[in-house]
């Protein structure tokens, strides 16, 4: 039997601006993503007994439907008719509801490894199109580096890389719930949209350094002003000399971007002087990310 070994790399949001909310419930967004070297290790292997399984080096996620993984295998299973099953191991790294995207990754890399694992065949627009059934950021993640995320998340239009960065991801000691930061978002308060054409339009013209002056994220506010902690860490972080920091995705995470990796490193010691989940990281290239997604590593399992 054979097993299949993964990463799973998290993400930050370099913009976030919520455009409207959407007939069918979710919110109208335009994002741009990148993926950083933060991971997940994941572990594949084919049940001949059609069964989904789960396990989780994390106590606290759920090992069943409420987890992205074990959706995207049912949701690839349902699909393609496939008679077998798999078991799926997670050794979690990235911080779990901290607006990284770690269950969305995970469930992107479940996706590409069962679709070779079970001999599927089925190209990048079939998972894309699958992923977006699952998690509104895992299509992105089935494309990694750099990209424009609309819609919901199922559009994704791959970028030049950023990169590579330093990056220093904090993590306060509280949880977010997505859906109520979303909940809570009047986005009638929200400054017109354009930082992440801007950021774009900076890319795209080879000006890199350019995107820092764009980093806007509309659901920072709303988190801000029920978790006090995010905002104390952002203004923490200024002080010690963070020039270009954001929260990611709904929180609590915030993360600063460095492109002296000297300076990042210097700070790093300071935040860890008072905070726990305290992580240096580089920004992740497409090639890179795509190559640790799928070639982490292939063997057989005997017995």
């Amino acid at each position: 039997m054979r097993e299949l070994w993964l990463t799973s790399p998290a993400k930050i949001n370099l913009t976030l601006e919520v455009l409207g909310k959407r007939p069918d419930g979710y919110h109208e967004l335009d994002m741009l993503v990148v993926t950083v070297d933060l991971s997940d290790r994941i572990a594949l292997s084919v049940r001949p007994d059609g069964h989904i399984t789960l396990a989780s080096s994390a106590t606290h996620i759920p090992l069943d439907e409420k987890n992205l993984a074990y959706r995207a295998a049912r949701t690839l299973k349902e699909a393609s008719g496939t008679p077998l099953g798999a078991h799926i191991a997670i050794d979690k790294h990235i911080p779990v509801s901290a607006g990284l995207g770690g269950g969305s990754s995970n469930a992107a890399t479940v996706l590409i490894g069962l679709n070779e694992l079970w001999d599927l065949g089925l190209d990048h627009t079939a998972l894309a199109q699958l992923g977006a059934d699952v998690g509104s950021d895992v299509p992105f993640f089935l494309y990694g580096g750099t990209a424009r995320v609309g819609g919901r998340g199922e559009r994704v239009e791959p970028l030049p890389d950023v990169g590579p960065w330093s990056v220093i991801l904090v993590r306060p000691p509280v949880s977010v719930s997505t859906t109520d930061v979303f909940r809570a978002f009047d986005v009638r308060t929200a400054p017109p949209p354009g930082a992440t054409e801007a950021a774009v339009r900076s890319l795209l013209a080879g000006d890199r350094r350019a995107v820092l002056e764009y980093l806007r994220n509309d659901l920072e506010a709303v988190t801000m002003e029920r978790y006090p902690e995010v905002r104390s860490l952002k203004e923490k972080m200024r002080r010690y000399g963070a020039t270009y920091t954001l929260m990611s995705g709904s929180g609590p995470t915030v993360f600063a971007v460095f492109p002296d990796a000297r300076r990042a490193r210097r700070i790093v010691h300071s935040l860890r002087g008072f905070l726990k989940e305290v992580y240096l990281v580089q920004t992740l290239t497409s090639g890179r990310c795509s190559a640790a997604l799928r070639h982490a590593g292939v063997g057989e399992i005997k017995g």
